[in-house]
């Protein structure tokens, strides 16, 4: 299978089961296209009619191309038949039982009030309520006992707001460290704030314990303090920026994303993108909103033809400011064409319900952050262990194959079949199909190889 697409001035025919990318000229791009399709004679023809006015256009470069192809082909980097079907699954099946890394929802409450919050308010659809240092424990203990031989461990604080609860934090934190030696294990922690109640000892402690943080930020600041608001409607922007940039600059400008989320309200998003830069944030997300059809948020199908559009721009932007030499990152558009990963990540997809999970204050176990409070798929708790093993062999068996709508997507080993969250809340199933989702991706995906091929092409 090959995808050839045209963009930023670059003929790219994509070789998806290889993962060849290669940029051509209008006339080998045209003949890539038909290869398949029609005879060489028929090629031959269209070719010479197409360009009646170009000297090189003639037999002999028209046959020389094809002997180029036939060499691309033969070398497994044109053309290359799928032969990953049988191996879907059995990463998964070989790490079956193993953990490596949980999402500790420390907090389920928050100090604002965000309409499209898909947590509810921090509250996930049920009581307000912080995690205990014991149940944190619990979990921690947990993690290590169902890790297996794997040394690296990953712990992100999660909520709400996990400042709202930065005492258990740090106490748990303090109690990894010393317990990882001994159990020969490296814990990794990550935190996600709205930014409310940053203040010295949080930019401190972040520094020391935190291989990265997330920051939520949704850029301009009508945009940000539209939703982004406290309970008495007060927008977080100019509360939250400067305690931002302190964070940032303390942090030597490394390991940290700004998040933000775009909505209906601001489908031009690269002016937030534009914002964040001007405020000198250069680690960058923006995320589209995942909300119910009849919520006001939601994007709308002219909203998703502006966000194309966008996607576009702002890898020129990239571009741009890469030349430039002052580049920026966007989460979405990061990818190593040359050494990205493995093909069994590749099919495998998300680890959420079998390498991943959440941990709800009270110590039950959920595939991931998104389906906490949906009762049906709470796997167990940290005290009792996985019980629901149905619901985790579901998500066990989620792959790239098991999608019957990405059989033909070009874009399938690099999404790897999307997320499961948004497959279950768009059609009810974990194997289904977002489909504004894909649409999205697809258009990234283009933008993001588009950006590294134009760099790979100026050195």
């Amino acid at each position: 299978m090959i995808h050839c697409y045209k963009l930023s001035g670059l003929n790219i025919v994509l070789d998806i089961y290889s993962g060849s990318v290669h940029v051509v000229d209008e006339v080998a791009f045209d003949i890539i296209n038909m290869y398949e399709k029609k005879s060489q004679a028929e090629i031959l023809e269209f070719i010479l009619n197409k360009y009646p006015d170009n000297p090189e256009v003639n037999d002999a470069e028209i046959k020389d191309c094809f002997n180029q192809i036939e060499v691309l082909k033969s070398a497994g980097k044109l053309f290359t038949p799928d032969t990953y079907e049988g191996m879907a699954g059995k990463l998964k099946e070989k790490s079956k039982g193993i953990i490596k890394a949980l999402c500790l929802h420390i907090a389920h409450t928050c100090n604002l009030n965000c309409s499209y919050c898909f947590a509810s308010q921090g509250k996930y659809h049920g009581e307000r309520a912080m995690m205990s240092f014991e149940v944190g424990k619990a979990a921690l203990d947990f993690l290590i006992e169902n890790s297996g031989t794997r040394r690296n461990l990953e712990v992100d604080f999660f909520g709400g707001e996990p400042l709202m609860n930065f005492e258990v934090v740090k106490d748990l934190v303090a109690y990894a460290r010393s317990v990882e030696k001994e159990h020969g294990k490296n814990f990794r922690f990550t935190l996600t704030t709205n930014g409310v109640l940053v203040d010295q000892d949080v930019i401190d402690f972040a520094n020391k314990e935190c291989s990265n943080v997330v920051l939520s930020l949704d850029g301009r600041k009508e945009v940000h303090d539209r939703f982004r608001v406290d309970f008495q409607g007060n927008g977080s922007w100019e509360k939250i920026v400067p305690k931002f940039q302190d964070f940032v600059k303390a942090r030597g400008g490394k390991n940290y994303y700004m998040r933000g989320t775009f909505t209906h309200a601001n489908p031009d998003f690269l002016n937030d993108i534009k914002e964040m830069l001007n405020l000198g944030f250069k680690e960058l997300s923006m995320e589209p909103v995942v909300c119910a059809k009849d919520d006001p948020s939601r994007l709308t199908d002219e909203d998703l033809e502006i966000v194309m559009k966008q996607y576009e721009e702002l890898a020129e932007l990239m571009l741009k400011k890469h030349r430039e030499g002052d580049p920026f990152t966007f989460y979405h558009y990061m990818i190593d064409l040359k050494a990205g990963p493995c093909i069994y990540k590749r099919l495998s997809g998300c680890g959420s319900g079998t390498e991943y999970m959440a941990v709800t204050p009270w110590g039950d176990l959920y595939p991931c952050h998104q389906f906490v409070g949906e009762e049906k798929f709470r796997l167990g708790s940290v005290f009792e262990g996985v019980t629901n093993t149905a619901i985790q062999e579901d998500f066990a068996s989620c792959n790239v194959y098991a999608h019957e709508e990405c059989k033909d997507c070009w874009a399938k080993l690099y999404c790897s079949g999307g997320c499961a969250a948004n497959a279950y809340h768009s059609t009810g199933s974990v194997k289904g199909i977002y489909e504004d989702g894909c649409k999205l991706f697809k258009k990234r995906m283009e933008c993001a190889i588009m950006l590294e091929c134009a760099k790979a092409l100026d050195e």
